[in-house]
């Protein structure tokens, strides 16, 4: 029997092979244009999809393998998941989230009792639109570098206790028709507090011995590791929950573990391969929808991608972080999420709703979802272009959280834009040389201890200008920046060189042909690292080769930078 029929039925190895193949060449076309992939991913699907070419036969087998990635993604999280990041934002995320949610379920709930839904169909999507994807937003401020800015980390706190709450309320949907009864309710809690009891006993007792033994093999920890995974979906099968609970359960029983780290970095690729899959099932599920839909789904739209950032907005703002964090964290959060296509797919939801109201769903993710790597890729300039709306939110009587330390009368002449790693090493070079130096970071951490150093420090980034404003670049001589992003070093360049023709800026590249770029668009100095620390090191062979004092001597101090440089992290 051949493999492949394209006149009959087509092998699941054609079905998977060709969404692959399809999601690849749409990716790379869009990659062209500098777009992210998420979208071609999604336009892949409705491509192969009932809408376009017809060409997957298999669809509950690409639905099968998307549920089995959603298990993959959400084994990810939990590994991922550092409640140490939340430290000083702990408080805003939880009560935070604890109101969008709140509100965001209500204000849905009323408006489709009023658009004609019924009640259960009301419940359910203020349940869907109330929740934002964890795994979109982490990818999107990771591959941006923002997961340890402050709106990275409030909008990961958020999205942390959004998944801890709705993975209570699956826990607690009971598949009957009655899920709200205080029997259904009391037996679902009696299974959850099971399965983390079960989850605790054997994060303490049965896996410790087993990771140390299989640690010596790095074949062997992988294994255990998707072991562990499966072993949760089996057990939260038998206690009638989502797998994706299963494995969220199982990531958190992995996070504490010393080797979570390289745990992560082998699951990775699976997690990417099924991610991509996942999106593409997405796209497949689109499904037209009748012209009596079309206003609700505008209604719902906009619930999404204004009201629930707006609630985000306000609620930040009330706690002191100020409207550029405030709004960039809601941005973020302006989708719905994996969760909310776990809802809709258990039987017993899509059995007591219409079809109409499923596709709208699965037409809501891919706008939102799609919609949200152009807003986090531009929403420095969404915010700008609304920046002077937001100031009527500046009268609200609110204590702003103040992560900045300035000394007064004092005219810096150097700017330092970035403080970890290289910039720490330039920080103290500067500070050798009596200049009078100020530091931007946009990791909050960097900036506390800063402070209790008393260096001059600002929280902010390169493409905020009203941080370039308040650093009044008309008395500062030099510009340092340590950050190798291609377009915000181009930002910073035209915004610096239009407000004093005479600036030094120094800027860091990654390759050679941004460096050019840079020069060419009048960049004074670029740091290209890899070629700086070649060209240290070869200065530095020629003085310590066959000198036991002098390597010695670099090694102490080495070991000082290195230090110094630990302290930032």
């Amino acid at each position: 029997m051949p493999i492949l029929s394209l006149t009959g039925q087509t092998s699941l190895l054609f079905d998977v092979g060709i969404i692959i193949i399809v999601a690849t060449i749409i990716a790379l076309l869009i990659s062209i244009i500098k777009q992210p992939p998420i979208p071609a991913y999604i336009i892949a699907g409705i491509i192969l999809g009932p809408l376009g070419l017809g060409l997957i036969s298999d669809i509950e087998f690409i639905h099968l393998i998307s549920e089995v990635g959603v298990a993959f993604l959400l084994f990810l999280v939990g590994l991922e998941i550092n409640l140490k990041r939340l430290k000083y934002i702990g408080l805003v995320s939880s009560i935070g989230a604890g109101i969008q949610v709140f509100l965001t379920y209500v204000i849905t709930f009323f408006v489709s009792l009023k658009l004609g839904f019924t009640t259960f169909e009301s419940m359910v999507l203020g349940l869907v639109l109330a929740f934002s994807s964890t795994m979109v937003v982490i990818k999107l401020l990771s591959d941006k570098e923002e997961l340890d800015t402050l709106n990275g980390r409030m909008a990961l706190g958020i999205l942390l206790v959004q998944d801890i709450i709705v993975i209570l309320i699956l826990s607690l949907m009971s598949p009957v028709s009655s899920i709200f009864s205080s029997n259904a309710i009391l037996l679902s809690v009696f299974r959850g507090v099971l399965l983390f009891v079960i989850a605790l006993v054997i994060s303490k007792v049965l896996l410790p011995p087993l990771f140390r033994f299989a640690a010596k093999s790095k074949e062997i920890l992988f294994l255990l590791s998707i072991s562990v995974l499966f072993l949760f979906t089996f057990l939260v099968k038998s206690l009638d929950f989502s797998i994706a609970i299963g494995g969220f359960v199982a990531g958190l029983t992995l996070a504490s573990f010393p080797y979570n780290l390289d745990i992560i970095g082998r699951v990775r690729p699976l997690k990417d391969f099924f991610s991509t899959v996942f999106f593409v099932s997405l796209g497949m599920q689109l499904t037209l929808i009748s012209s009596s839909m079309i206003k609700p789904a505008l209604i719902f739209l906009a619930i999404i991608i204004i009201i629930k950032p707006l609630i985000i907005f306000l609620t930040t703002l009330l706690f002191g972080f100020g409207r550029r964090i405030a709004f960039l964290t809601g941005t973020e959060l302006a989708q719905l999420s994996e969760f909310s296509l776990i809802i809709v797919a258990l039987p017993f939801v899509t059995s007591n709703i219409s079809r109409e109201i499923f596709s709208t769903i699965i037409l809501l993710t891919i706008i939102t979802m799609g919609a949200t790597p152009y807003l986090i890729k531009h929403d420095e300039k969404i915010y700008l272009s609304l920046a002077r709306v937001l100031k009527i939110f500046d009268r609200l009587p609110v204590k702003k959280q103040k992560l900045e330390y300035t000394k007064r009368g004092i005219n810096y002449n150097v700017a330092l834009i970035g403080c970890h790693r290289m910039g720490s090493i330039f920080l103290k070079a500067l500070q050798s040389k009596k200049n009078k130096v100020l530091v931007i970071d946009n990791n909050p951490d960097v900036i506390r201890k800063l402070i209790k150093m008393r260096v001059s420090c600002m929280y902010g980034d390169l493409t905020n200008s009203e941080i370039l404003e308040r650093i009044k670049l008309n008395k500062i001589r030099t510009i340092i920046s340590t950050v190798p992003n291609e377009e915000d070093n181009e930002f910073l360049l035209d915004y610096a060189k239009s407000k004093n023709s005479n600036i030094i800026i120094i800027l860091t590249a990654n390759h050679l042909h941004q460096a050019r770029e840079l020069y060419n668009k009048g960049a004074d100095y670029v740091i290209l690292p890899h070629i700086l620390s070649g060209e240290k090191l070869s200065i530095m062979l020629k003085n310590v080769v066959n000198k036991k004092e002098s390597i010695a001597r670099i090694r102490k101090e080495h070991l000082k930078h290195i230090d110094s440089i630990d302290f930032f992290k």
